[in-house]
């Protein structure tokens, strides 16, 4: 399913002078209800849309754009078009994989910006940055934990439920190195522990996470359906 949002043009003014908004889902007009004009006022709408059909929203493009659909979006001055993309229900395994990779970059941001925060700051900034960035981490496990059973074919069968139990293991004992390397009263070592224990683990989960959805795109091309439950 295909959505386009995007604004007239007027003597070859830019959408956004005009403020007229342009709206097609898959590829046919729609026509926004009167005060949808911030980019979460379009989503809720283009989503109630796609439910209806028995579709989840799946992707989003502000004027060429990507937008996290993990996060609430920010209005961005002027936009002139949106494209967006929903999935059927059968196809939920591609949905869950592509938000558990957004989870996975949005996190690995952090922590990358955080090595080097984390020096420059006080220690106690330092702890607390950490401990913000902490609850990120499970965030991708729990989406997978949502894949249904039968996806573990094409994933090397390995259930999900085992893949959570043994990656919550994991993070429990990340946080644990890096709360450790909080105790002492020197931000390096915590700088160091989100480089080489942090930001590895959540190199390995991203490999992880693009081949099982390069596997599960595979399936779909070749008629292969998921049941979402």
């Amino acid at each position: 399913m295909r959505v386009e949002v995007r604004m007239d043009y007027h003597d070859n003014m830019p959408a956004g002078a005009t403020g007229k908004i342009f709206v097609t889902l898959d590829g046919e007009l729609v026509n926004l209800p009167s005060g949808r004009r911030s980019l979460n006022s379009i989503r809720c709408f283009l989503e109630a849309q796609s439910l209806e059909k028995q579709r989840v929203l799946s992707a989003l493009l502000v004027d060429g754009h990507t937008a996290n659909l993990a996060l609430p979006l920010m209005d961005e001055a002027g936009f002139c078009r949106v494209e967006a993309e929903s999935i059927a229900l059968d196809e939920l395994p591609l949905l869950l994989l592509t938000t558990a990779q957004q989870q996975v970059d949005r996190a690995r941001e952090s922590v990358e910006t955080a090595v080097t925060l984390v020096l420059i700051n006080s220690h106690s900034a330092a702890r607390e940055l950490w401990w913000n960035l902490a609850r990120q981490l499970k965030e991708p496990v729990l989406t997978l934990s949502l894949m249904p059973g039968n996806v573990c074919q094409l994933c090397g069968n390995v259930s999900f439920e085992r893949l959570r139990k043994w990656q919550l293991e994991q993070i429990a004992a990340i946080v644990r190195e890096v709360d450790g390397a909080c105790d002492f009263m020197d931000s390096l070592k915590i700088s160091d522990a989100l480089e080489n224990r942090v930001l590895p683990w959540l190199q390995k989960l991203d490999e992880q996470i693009r081949l099982w959805l390069a596997a599960v795109s595979s399936g779909y091309q070749l008629g292969i359906k998921y049941s979402a439950v």
